[in-house]
C-alpha cells in the first residue's frame, strides 16, 4: 500500500495544495519553504493513529497546538485539513481518508470531519450522532481507537507503519547526552543501537553483512561490522578496519566519521520496516559520490527485499539528482508565495518537460528555479 494522493488545507507553509504520489518523491526548494513540514503531514497521520497518543499528543504534545500548525497564509478560524487516497499495487484497491480539525474555546483540538471509505463505501462519516450526543468523542480520532477502527483497520496499520528517519552521528555516539531517559523510535538515534541489537540475530546478522558489502565501497579498509555489548551492558557498533599492522584494529562508534554512521544508520534503515520512509537530506556528511548513487541503492536494497516501498526524500543535492532515472513525476519543488507554499511538479510544466525529455536532469532542470532569489548578495551582506 502506498499514498496516491494528497491534498491539505491550512498546514503549516500550505494554504492549500494538492498532488499525485508514487512510490518515490524527491522534495527540492529554498530554505524555510516546507519541505520539512511536507514530511511532517505524514509523521502527523501516524501520530493520530496510535493508541495512547492520537489527536491530542499529535497536536498539543508534538506541534504546539491548533495555532503552530494551522498556515500563516489561513483565513481565520479556518479548518485545517489532509486528506490522502492509498493505492493497494496490482490491484484496484482504494482507500481515502480525511481528516479536518479546529480547536474549541479552550484551545483543545477538535474534530470537524473524520471520513473513511473503501472503494467508494463509506465506513465512518464523522461527526455522528454519537459524537452530537458526547462532544467529548470528537477529541479523539477513530484511528486511534480500535473498538472504532475494525471496518478499516489497514488504513490505522499503514499510518503506524510509517518511518521517519534523521539520524544524527552526535545522538547515536552520546544518546544519554542529548535525553537520559529511554525514547523508543526516536528518528535522530537516541535508540538507534539499541534498535540493531534487539534485531532477531538472524536477521540482524545477515542485515549486517549486506551493509558491510556496500560500506566497503565507500570505505574500502571496513572488513567486519558487528554489535557488541560494553561492561556496562551499552550495545556498540563495531567495525574491524585494516591497516598496516598485521592484526585489524577495532572501532566503534565513538570513532566512526560522521559520514560512516550516517551511511551505516541509510543502509540499516532502508531494510527496518516496509511503510512509508521519509528521509531528510540523506547526503549530509557522504561524499558527493556516494550521494550520486543513493537513489539507485534504495532501489536495489527494495528490489533485493522484494518490496516497493514508498520513499519520500527531502534534498538540496545537485549529485543525487543527476541520476538520469529519476523522472519529473517523481520530483516536488516547493515555492513560497504570499499565499503559502505552492507545489510545482516539472511533469506538469510544458517547458520543464521539453527540456526532461530533451536528456537533461532533474537537477538541471529544476535546481535552478530552487534557489533562493539574490543568493549571490549573501557573501556581501556584511560588507556595509
Amino acid at each position: 500500500m502506498y499514498i496516491s494522493r494528497l491534498k491539505v488545507e491550512n498546514w503549516k507553509n500550505f494554504k492549500a495544495a494538492e498532488v499525485q504520489l508514487g512510490h518515490r518523491l524527491f522534495l527540492v526548494g529554498p530554505n524555510a519553504s516546507g519541505k520539512s513540514n511536507f514530511l511532517d503531514i505524514f509523521r502527523f497521520l501516524r501520530d493520530v493513529s496510535i493508541s495512547g497518543g492520537g489527536l491530542q499528543q499529535a497536536v498539543e504534545g508534538r506541534r504546539g497546538g491548533v495555532g503552530a500548525i494551522r498556515c500563516l497564509a489561513a483565513r481565520k478560524h479556518s479548518d485545517v485539513l489532509i486528506e490522502v487516497d492509498l493505492k493497494e499495487d496490482g490491484n484496484d484497491d482504494l482507500w481515502q481518508y480525511r481528516l479536518s480539525f479546529s480547536q474549541n474555546n479552550n484551545r483543545q483540538p477538535v474534530i470537524q470531519q473524520e471520513r473513511v471509505e473503501h472503494n467508494g463505501e463509506v465506513k465512518i462519516n464523522r461527526p455522528d450522532s454519537d459524537d452530537k450526543s458526547d462532544p467529548l468523542r470528537r477529541t479523539e480520532t477513530a484511528l486511534e481507537q480500535t473498538s472504532a477502527n475494525r471496518d478499516f483497520r489497514p488504513v490505522s496499520r499503514f499510518f503506524e507503519s510509517v518511518s521517519y528517519q534523521h539520524l544524527l552521528p552526535q545522538v547515536i555516539r552520546d544518546p544519554q547526552g542529548f535525553s537520559p531517559g529511554k525514547i523508543g523510535n526516536d528518528p535522530f538515534g537516541r535508540d538507534f543501537l539499541q534498535r540493531v541489537e534487539n534485531t532477531f540475530s538472524k536477521t540482524r546478522d545477515s542485515r549486517l553483512k549486506k551493509i558491510l558489502d556496500a560500506m566497503k565501497v565507500a570505505a574500502p579498509q571496513l572488513q567486519e561490522l558487528k554489535v557488541e555489548r560494553d561492561n556496562f551492558g551499552v550495545p556498540h557498533l563495531v567495525g574491524l578496519y585494516t591497516h598496516w599492522r598485521l592484526n585489524p584494529g577495532k572501532q566503534n562508534e565513538a570513532q566512526f566519521s560522521d559520514g560512516t554512521l550516517r551511511l551505516f544508520g541509510l543502509l540499516w534503515t532502508l531494510f527496518e520496516g516496509d511503510g512509508p520512509l521519509l528521509l531528510e537530506e540523506p547526503e549530509l556528511s557522504l561524499h558527493s559520490e556516494v550521494v550520486r548513487h543513493l537513489p539507485q541503492l534504495i532501489e536495489r536494497v527494495h528490489k533485493h527485499r522484494k518490496i516497493k516501498r514508498q520513499v519520500i526524500i527531502s534534498t538540496h543535492s545537485e549529485a543525487m539528482l543527476s541520476d538520469a532515472g529519476i523522472g519529473g513525476e517523481e520530483l516536488l519543488r516547493l515555492e513560497p508565495s504570499a499565499e503559502g507554499t505552492l507545489l510545482k511538479s516539472p511533469a506538469q510544466d510544458p517547458h520543464d518537460r521539453r527540456l526532461l525529455e530533451s536528456g537533461l536532469t532533474v537537477a538541471e532542470v529544476v535546481l535552478p528555479k530552487s534557489a533562493p532569489k539574490h543568493s549571490e548578495q549573501l557573501a556581501f551582506s556584511f560588507s556595509k
